[in-house]
């Protein structure tokens, strides 16, 4: 399944000169995100189209990070492009207090595809603050506080949203102020329970998570948030029964339960959103990268009705300039739709099914530096090793490695654009690449990972 670009239109629009004046312009005047200033050197990008981009050089790259794991259409889809210029042409912008049919439609198309109930839709700008609005939502809904996260997570780069996060960017940010408590999740492959199996895992991860709650006092906590599949953190997939056991320790307690589906939503693992893996229906859900493939920034919350009636009579103290903006909602309804259309989900099943998954545990049988694989979908990662027995990583918790940084330049001199994080390699393409190129980026994987085993013991 893949939509109708056609790549090789794309090179009348590479230029050596002007990707070098951007390159100039960049160093000059950018402040880039997540970074030491001095010490990086960014890829130009001049054009994109599908599963590819082209770098300042003309070098034509298979795009497997889908580049912040949010293009699930790929890049340039015709359909997409002509909506937000058609939208454009009518109504480039309003305020959000007013009705715009673009924002109606992209409201129905979501709530049609949410789990449950889940039927009214606040939009955001993007991730980190449709997970600040489901917070600020649920602490008004509960009159508490507290809200618990995972370590091993992320979910967003705001003041809140930071301090959710269960990964080293916290911790520059952490004050302790914000409310937030940490809990460990399960990860059977570096197990917090010393478990021996998924079932035990489950079990005991949840009795952790309960013991929390007690110790921290059911009437003071809010909320509790948690990626259905974790993205950033390594996509490491929940073992049976803990989303379950998580909904009854929420249910219980009265604690509102937020699926953050931002990485993980809009089919990126085979189904339109991550939690219906699990039957399980959360009382917010938040999302936002895949509505509409990045083209326009565009994120939101799903509500349960028994959350927007608190809202009834009494106004919610919260709202963006541009919620629900023209531009980005048209994005998302085409982006819907061309999802519906093209059965872009259900390719992405089927990519994982007998594509993806099938190849990266035939990568783990031949290579001894793959500790661990796993995933759905489109939506899966390379654990890597020095040593199996050890499960030592390639690069510390935090960090990278100069065995990981070869092991990324390997990918990218022969064609393949990666998504790594610490000792991982993400495999994350578009949801509608073509088998074809599918196969091309793992027979890079494979012939990279050659080069990984070299550093194992």
């Amino acid at each position: 399944m893949t939509s109708t670009i056609d790549s090789g239109t794309v090179q009348q629009d590479l230029g050596l000169d002007a990707a070098k004046r951007a390159y100039e312009l960049d160093r000059k005047h950018v402040f880039h995100s997540w970074s030491a200033q001095d010490l990086i050197d960014p890829m130009v990008i001049t054009a994109a189209a599908g599963s590819h981009v082209w770098d300042g050089e003309g070098k034509k790259y298979l795009d497997f990070s889908s580049q912040l794991v949010n293009t699930n259409i790929g890049h340039q889809h015709p359909a997409v492009v002509a909506a937000i210029a058609a939208q454009a042409a009518k109504l480039c912008t309003i305020a959000p207090s007013y009705v715009n049919d673009a924002r109606s439609e992209a409201a129905r198309l979501i709530a049609e595809r949410t789990p449950g109930e889940l039927d009214r839709i606040f939009f955001t700008n993007g991730g980190a603050d449709a997970n600040e609005h489901a917070v600020r939502m649920a602490r008004l809904h509960t009159g508490r506080h507290k809200v618990l996260s995972a370590y091993r997570s992320y979910h967003g780069g705001t003041q809140l949203a930071i301090n959710l996060t269960g990964d080293p960017r916290r911790w520059a940010s952490d004050t302790a102020s914000t409310g937030t408590v940490h809990f460990f999740p399960p990860y059977l492959y570096r197990t917090a329970f010393h478990s021996s199996t998924e079932e035990e895992e489950s079990q005991r991860a949840l009795e952790h998570l309960e013991q929390l709650i007690a110790f921290e006092g059911p009437s003071t906590i809010a909320a509790l948030i948690l990626e259905s599949i974790p993205g950033t953190a390594g996509i490491y997939m929940p073992p049976p029964g803990y989303l379950q056991g998580v909904r009854e320790l929420c249910t219980r307690h009265g604690i509102v339960f937020i699926a953050d589906e931002v990485m993980a939503g809009f089919g990126r693992t085979g189904k339109w959103f991550a939690v219906e893996h699990f039957d399980v229906v959360p009382d917010l859900l938040t999302f936002a990268k895949g509505v509409n493939s990045g083209y326009v920034p565009l994120g939101g919350v799903a509500i349960s009705p028994e959350i927007a009636a608190t809202f009834g009579r009494h106004a919610y103290p919260g709202g963006l300039t541009y919620s629900g903006h023209p531009l980005a909602t048209a994005a998302a309804v085409a982006t819907i739709n061309a999802m519906e259309d093209e059965q872009m989900v259900h390719h992405a099943a089927s990519l994982g099914e007998t594509v993806i998954g099938p190849a990266l545990r035939g990568f783990a049988e031949r290579h001894r530096s793959v500790g661990e694989v796993r995933g759905a979908g489109v939506f899966w990662a390379i654990e890597l090793v020095k040593n199996r027995g050890t499960r030592e990583p390639l690069a510390a918790y935090g960090g990278s490695s100069p065995e990981m940084n070869e092991l990324v330049a390997a990918c990218k001199s022969r064609g393949l654009l990666p998504f790594a994080n610490f000792n991982r390699i993400h495999v994350v393409p578009p949801c509608n690449t073509s088998v074809e190129d599918t196969k091309a980026g793992l027979a890079i994987l494979d012939s990279v990972l050659d080069i990984g085993d070299g550093y194992t013991a």
